[in-house]
């Protein structure tokens, strides 16, 4: 297991651990932002009306940087994956949509997040549910067995994202669509944050350039493989972020201004 893999595990599981113990919101995609409202990555992404009989813990536990499941168009009766699903809340938002008569599957590495989330779909009775252990680079699932995989600021945080979008490519039925929200980069980020593990496990060291985003599923096989940026990083978010990373804020914050995206990402698998 890499050194980026155990951060990640890390991180996630001691995020768990402060929801379910009560503690307040999760953390942030940033390790060391103040959290809550503030955070901006991970701030102001769902409509309450869509959050409304949700256990308040899948709300604090969420930690991504879009809502893929209001942007994927699900359908009723389709089976969805979300990979690295976390507390669940994409989850059961799209088990909503799909209906009784579609699968929502949710697939995390995190212990205490797969504990988590099996508790939050038991306080919402979501029958149509499956949480599944296992790391998105080798998703347990047979081929051809979802219509739609979703995902939110976690491929980021993969050291290997072509064997994700591999992955991801292999268990999608022909036809099948990708729909993730991911933080994205406008060129080639700072050497000092591309080194730091923190900033791994907060969603911007690992993050692709949007071009190569697009390269990469091509590559896998994909069609129409698109990026469209949903929430664009200033100066002053990246200080938000960056925390006590290790990084000298002033000078990489302004390096970063602009060039750090939560974007929703699109793909199709040929009929």
């Amino acid at each position: 297991m890499s050194k980026v893999t155990d951060a990640v595990r890390e991180q996630y599981g001691k995020a768990a651990m402060r929801v379910m113990q009560g503690v307040s919101k999760a953390g942030c995609c940033g390790p060391a932002a103040s959290c809550g409202s503030t955070d901006p990555i991970t701030r102001d992404l769902y409509d309450a009306a869509e959050t409304i009989g949700l256990p308040a813990e899948a709300i604090l536990a969420s930690l991504g940087c879009g809502n893929p499941t209001a942007l994927a168009e699900l359908r009723a009766g389709e089976s969805v994956l979300d990979l690295g699903s976390g507390g669940g809340i994409d989850v059961l938002l799209s088990a909503r949509r799909v209906g009784p008569t579609g699968k929502a599957y949710g697939l995390d590495m995190t212990d205490e997040m797969l504990a988590l989330a099996r508790e939050n779909q038991r306080k919402a009775g979501g029958e149509n549910v499956e949480f599944l252990r296992g790391q998105i680079e080798s998703i347990p699932l047979p081929d051809e067995s979802v219509d739609v995989i979703i995902s939110n600021c976690v491929i980021n945080l993969s050291g290997d994202k072509d064997r994700v979008l591999a992955e991801a490519y292999r268990v999608l039925r022909p036809g099948g669509r990708f729909a993730v929200s991911d933080v994205v980069t406008r060129g080639v980020l700072p050497e000092a944050v591309q080194a730091s593990l923190a900033l791994w496990t907060g969603c911007v060291a690992g993050a692709l350039d949007e071009r190569e985003y697009v390269e990469k599923l091509t590559a896998a096989g994909f069609l129409e493989a698109s990026v469209e940026p949903t929430r664009v990083y200033t100066a002053e978010d990246a200080r938000g972020y960056l925390g006590d990373a290790g990084a000298e804020f002033d000078r990489i914050a302004a390096e970063l201004d602009g060039r750090v995206m939560g974007a929703f990402i699109r793909a199709r698998k040929p009929e």
